[in-house]
C-alpha cells in the first residue's frame, strides 16, 4: 500500500516570536519536527552556543568558509533537524533549518551553476514552487520575514493551513511536493544520497562516500557521525575541480 500523497504548507512570517509559536502549534498536533522547515536572514537570539558547523561548510571544505558559526537557537528551532546557513547570491547568509537546508543546497548547486543571476527565488521554482508565489516569498526573506515549510498527508493540509493563518501566517500556499531526503540507516545506491551531496560529488567520489558512510554507520549507528567520516575521506582522497565538484582523485605520494 502506497504512502498518502504529500503536500508541503508554506507560508511567510513577518515577527520571529511568531516563528516559535507555530512550531509549537505544529508539534502539538503531532507534526513530524522532520517535516518542518524553517528559513530567515535576521534570526536573533540571546543565546550563542559556540562551535556550530553546518551541512554547508563541511560540504564546501570547512574553515575556507568559517565553519565554526555560533548558533542563534535558543529557542525550539533548534529542536529541529538539520540547523543550518546557506549562502545564497543577492541574498546573503539564510539560516535554514529542517529539511529545507539540504533541499536548498542540492537546488541550488543545480540552479545556480553558471548563472550569476539565479537568486534565491529561483531556487525555490527549482523544488516545485511557482514562479509568481516563489518571486514574493524570496523578496519577503530579503526583506528580513521569515518563512515556514510543513510536509504533511494530503488529508490533512487544509487542517494545517488554518493552523498556518491563524498563527499569522501570510501568503500560505499549498503544493504537492515533498522535499528530497537522504538515505535513513544504510544506503543500498548511490541514488539513495541526497541531492546536496551528490551534486558534489563525481560518479567514483560518489561510490566512495557511500562506502565510507556504510561502514562508520555500522560502527557508530549514528547518522551524523557517519556523513562526518564520509566527508572526510572525500577530503583525503579527492580535490575539487573548477565547478566545485569533488572529482580529482588525488595522487598518493
Amino acid at each position: 500500500m502506497s504512502n498518502p500523497a504529500e503536500s508541503t504548507i508554506s507560508a511567510v512570517f513577518k515577527e520571529q516570536e511568531q516563528i516559535d509559536g507555530v512550531v509549537r502549534k505544529l508539534l502539538d498536533k503531532g507534526i513530524s519536527r522532520d517535516d518542518i522547515s524553517v528559513m530567515g536572514s535576521k534570526f536573533q537570539s540571546e543565546t550563542r552556543i559556540a562551535g556550530f558547523i553546518t551541512k554547508k561548510d563541511v560540504i564546501f571544505g570547512g574553515l575556507r568558509q568559517g565553519a565554526i558559526f555560533g548558533s542563534l537557537f535558543g529557542s525550539l528551532l533548534g529542536l529541529l533537524s538539520g540547523v543550518g546557513v546557506l549562502f545564497i547570491p543577492f541574498v546573503g547568509p539564510i539560516v535554514a533549518a529542517g529539511p529545507i537546508g539540504a533541499a536548498l543546497l542540492g537546488a541550488a548547486s543545480g540552479a545556480l551553476a553558471g548563472s550569476a543571476g539565479a537568486g534565491l527565488a529561483s531556487v525555490l521554482v527549482t523544488l516545485g514552487m511557482p514562479e509568481d508565489k516563489a518571486a514574493i516569498y524570496a523578496t519577503r526573506l530579503e526583506a528580513g520575514e521569515f518563512m515556514v515549510m510543513v510536509e504533511v498527508p494530503a488529508d490533512k493540509s487544509g487542517e494545517i493551513q488554518m493552523l498556518l493563518e491563524s498563527a499569522g501566517g501570510e501568503e500560505v500556499h499549498a503544493a504537492e511536493m515533498k522535499l528530497p531526503r537522504a538515505c535513513k540507516g544504510r544506503c543500498n545506491s548511490v541514488t539513495d544520497l541526497s541531492p546536496e551531496i551528490r551534486s558534489h560529488l563525481s560518479e567514483e567520489a560518489q561510490k566512495t562516500f557511500m562506502e565510507r558512510y556504510n561502514a562508520s554507520l555500522d560502527e557508530s549507528d549514528d547518522e551524523v557521525k557517519a556523513e562526518q567520516t564520509a566527508w572526510n575521506a572525500i577530503h583525503d582522497q579527492y580535490d575539487e575541480d573548477e565547478s566545485g565538484i569533488w572529482s580529482k582523485a588525488k595522487v598518493a605520494v
